[in-house]
């Protein structure tokens, strides 16, 4: 029994150790994605999104993935006692689909948030537009058209930094 809570602290303190510079959320916008970043020592990050969106063509509900290599810009001391505020800019890519439409585009990013003093929690507003085609297929017909509903994917997301 010694071994196996042993064994299990190890894991749990390894697994501690390498949840360094990860992060994990939300963000709510055109749908609710559930969001994972990781940073790298000079502050920019990987921001990957999957989740669902209803923002394109209707009421339809349709499943995407985003992610996005984002840079620190820069950041400002506008509230000293509450956080430090960011804003960040980052490109990357986005696909999703639903039945018989699919999108796949080129994904920017621009994040004006605050990192709380005190607590490991970011809030950030977002613009995520993807500029790309989108197919329509099946049904005896298929074509292509632009994305015009990527061009306005504004969110807010809430990420638990480790």
């Amino acid at each position: 029994m010694k071994k196996i809570i042993l064994a299990l602290a190890f894991v749990l303190c390894a697994a501690s150790v390498s949840a360094e510079g990860w992060g994990v959320g939300g963000r709510l916008g055109s749908g609710f994605q559930a969001q994972a970043e990781y940073t790298f020592n000079n502050d920019n990050y990987i921001d990957a999104r999957f989740g669902m969106s209803w923002c394109n063509k209707g009421a339809n509900i349709m499943a995407d993935l985003t992610a996005l290599y984002q840079w620190n810009i820069t950041k400002m001391d506008w509230t000293p006692r509450a956080g430090e505020w960011f804003f960040d800019a980052g490109l990357g890519a986005s696909v999703g689909g639903r039945e018989h439409y699919a999108y796949i585009g080129v994904a920017g990013g621009a994040k004006l948030g605050i990192r709380f003093n005190g607590a490991p929690v970011k809030l950030a507003i977002d613009w995520t537009p993807v500029i790309g085609p989108g197919i329509v297929y099946g049904g005896g017909n298929s074509h292509a058209t632009f994305n015009e509903y990527g061009l306005v994917n504004f969110g807010i997301s809430c990420v638990y930094c480790f």
